[in-house]
C-alpha cells in the first residue's frame, strides 16, 4: 500500500504551490496531512500538482554506485517536477525537499523565500524570525502575547508575509510546560512525534530523553497553537530577529544592527550545530549556513540576501541578533542562556522596550548592545560581565570575529559597506 496526500504549499492563494506527496508509511502521510496546507473538498475536484514528492526510506542508495554520501539521498528534478526521498525515515526531508523547490521558483516572482518563524502582535505588527534548527524559532515564535504566522518557512511578497505550511515541526528535546506551554499543549491527538521515547508499559512520553537522538520532534497543525492566524498570512514586518546559538559564549544576548550589518549576518548565517541535530555532531561547533537555511537555497546568495535587503528598506524594517546560545562561558564551562530573560529581550524589540535605551557598540563584533532592558539583569547583556575570566573573553571573542571573517571571504564581489559591517578580528 502506499498512502497519498494531496494539497497546498503556501497561505497565499496568488503563490500557492499545489503538491502531491506519495508516501510508503501512514505515520508520514499523517505527518504531510498536518504540515502542509490541507485543501477544501472543492479544492480537490481540480486539484493539480506542481511538484510530485515521492518518500521512500525503504529504498537505500547504495554510494559507491550511485556517488551519494550515505544511503540517504532528497533528489530533486525541477525539469520532470518530482522529488524522490529515500534512505531516510526523518519525515523533515519531506517539508525540506518542498521548501527548496519553493526558493528556487518564489524569486523569479520578487517574492523573498526565507527560512523564518513569524507571529503577529495585537495592533498588525508582524515579526520574523530567522534561524537554524535549536535557535529557537518555534519557541519564540509560539508566544502567548502575539498570534502565530507559522514556524518554519515563510515569504515576503509585496502584500506582505505569508506561510508555507499549514503546521508546526518544533523540537522538544527537554519540553516542559512551564517553559513551553504553547508547544506542549499542541501535542496531542493529531500529532506526530518523532525520535520520542515511549513508556510502552505507562504509555507516557519521555521528553527528556535522548536516546535516539537529541533531534526529537512534535509535528502539529498550526491551529493547535491557541490564536494562530488562519490563513497564514500577515502584513509587512515590523521588526526581523536574527537568532544564533553561540557555543562560545562570546555574543552579546541582544544587538541593533544596521541595514548593512543585516545583509552581513544574513549572509554569514552563524549559529552552532547542536548535538543530534545532524548526523556526527555530538557537541556544539561553529558553523555558517548563508541565510540561515544554505542547503535549502539553491540560487546564488546574493539574489535572497539583495531581496531580504530591498524590503527590509522599502518597509523600514528594525532588525535584532539574539544569541540564545551559551553565557559565563562557552559549551561545557558556561550556561544556556535563561530562556525567561530571552523572552524578555524579544519582547522589548518587539514591543518598543529599547525606545530611548542607550546602546553601546561591541569593540568586536561592531553591533549596538542595549545597557538595560526591562527583566534582565543589566550584567547579563554584556557577556564579557558573565565570565570569571575576561581576558580569555577576549581572546574567545577575537577567535570567533575571526571564523566570521574568514568565512565571509569567500563572498566576492561585496559592497565594502557590507564587509565592513562586521566584527573586529583584531
Amino acid at each position: 500500500d502506499v498512502f497519498i496526500f494531496d494539497g497546498f504549499c503556501g497561505a497565499d492563494p496568488n503563490y500557492r504551490m499545489p503538491i502531491t506527496v506519495v508516501n510508503q508509511y501512514a505515520w508520514q502521510n499523517l505527518f504531510v496531512h498536518q504540515l502542509f496546507i490541507r485543501p477544501t473538498e472543492e479544492e480537490l475536484l481540480d486539484h493539480e500538482p506542481k511538484f510530485t514528492v515521492i518518500c521512500a526510506p525503504g529504498f537505500n542508495a547504495i554510494p559507491e554506485i550511485d556517488g551519494t554520501r550515505s544511503e540517504a539521498f532528497v533528489v530533486l528534478n525541477f525539469d520532470q517536477r518530482i522529488i524522490i526521498i529515500g534512505g531516510t525515515y526523518y519525515a523533515g526531508e519531506i517539508k525540506k525537499s518542498v521548501f527548496t523547490a519553493m526558493n528556487y521558483l518564489l524569486p523569479e516572482l520578487g517574492i523573498c523565500p526565507m527560512h523564518c518563524s513569524s507571529n503577529i502582535g495585537s495592533k498588525g505588527d508582524s515579526a520574523l524570525f530567522f534561524g537554524l534548527s535549536g535557535t529557537g524559532k518555534t519557541t519564540l515564535s509560539a508566544d502567548p502575547e502575539r498570534q502565530l504566522i507559522g514556524d518554519d518557512e515563510h515569504g515576503w511578497s509585496d502584500n506582505g508575509v505569508f506561510n508555507f505550511e499549514g503546521g508546526c515541526y518544533a523540537k522538544c528535546i527537554k519540553l516542559s510546560k512551564e517553559y513551553e506551554p504553547q508547544i506542549w499543549n499542541a501535542i496531542r491527538f493529531g500529532s506526530v512525534l518523532e525520535n520520542v521515547i515511549i513508556d510502552d508499559t505507562e504509555r507516557t512520553v519521555n521528553f527528556d530523553c535522548d536516546k535516539i537522538t537529541e533531534n526529537t520532534r512534535a509535528a502539529y497543525p498550526v491551529d493547535y497553537i491557541p490564536n494562530s492566524v488562519i490563513p497564514g498570512v500577515g502584513g509587512h514586518p515590523h521588526t526581523i530577529i536574527f537568532l544564533t546559538a553561540d557555543a562560545f559564549g562570546v555574543l552579546p544576548p541582544i544587538a541593533r544592527l544596521t541595514s548593512e550589518q543585516a545583509m552581513y549576518h544574513y549572509l554569514s548565517g552563524y549559529t552552532s550545530k547542536l548535538a543530534g541535530t545532524e548526523r556526527g555532531i555530538t557537541e556544539p561547533e561553529a558553523t555558517f549556513s548563508t541565510g540561515f537555511g544554505e542547503p535549502f537555497l539553491p540560487k546564488f546568495p546574493i539574489v535572497y540576501a539583495e531581496l531580504l535587503k530591498e524590503k527590509i528598506e522599502k518597509h523600514q524594517t528594525k532588525v535584532y541578533l539574539v544569541n540564545t546560545g551559551w553565557t559565563g562561558g562557552p559549551y561545557g564551562v558556561g550556561k544556556r542562556m535563561d530562556l525567561n530573560y530571552t523572552r524578555a529581550m524579544v519582547r522589548a524589540a518587539l514591543n518598543g522596550g529599547f525606545t530611548g535605551v542607550e546602546f553601546i557598540r561591541h569593540p568586536v563584533f561592531n553591533v549596538a548592545v542595549p545597557q538595560s532592558c526591562p527583566d534582565v539583569p543589566n550584567d547579563v547583556l554584556n557577556p564579557k560581565n558573565t565570565w570569571a575570566d575576561g581576558m580569555e573573553y577576549d581572546r574567545q571573542a577575537v577567535k570567533l570575529a575571526g571564523l566570521f571573517n574568514k568565512n565571509f571571504a569567500k563572498f566576492n564581489g561585496m559592497p565594502e559597506k557590507i564587509k565592513s559591517a562586521g566584527p573586529v578580528a583584531g
